[in-house]
């Protein structure tokens, strides 16, 4: 006999307020995380995440989102005596509060993370 459950999720989704609430508990004097963790139902690590990601100002980040792009042409520029090669393939991204970053084509993909997560105050 084989007997098959179908449809049942087990992880619940929590709301940012009640994660929030629960990081909170945890800072409570003669309270550990752990205690905190079984009174939800929750594996301690996921309360230790929540409480790191709070420190950082990340706990309520949903992940990547799409930005809207717009491509404009470059105007051309004399090239100049210290750089006899033009720049091709500008990318200005225009991020929150008006901070523009711009770079080329060449840009090495993980130095500009970096720099993003600096400028936007998530280092």
């Amino acid at each position: 006999m084989k007997i098959e459950v179908l449809g049942t999720e087990r992880r619940r989704r929590w709301s940012l307020p009640d994660k929030l609430k629960i990081v909170e508990e945890t800072m409570q004097p003669g309270v550990t995380v752990t205690e905190v963790a079984r009174r939800h139902g929750l594996a301690p690590s996921v309360v230790f995440t929540w409480r790191r990601l709070a420190r950082e100002g990340r706990l309520g980040d949903v992940g990547p989102a799409f930005m809207p792009v717009e491509i404009t042409p470059v105007p051309a520029q004399a090239p100049s005596v210290a750089s006899p090669s033009r720049r091709t393939g500008l990318i200005e991204i225009v991020l929150r509060h008006g901070r523009r970053i711009r770079v080329d084509r060449e840009v090495d993909a993980e130095a500009l993370r970096r720099v993003l997560q600096v400028v936007e105050g998530l280092a």
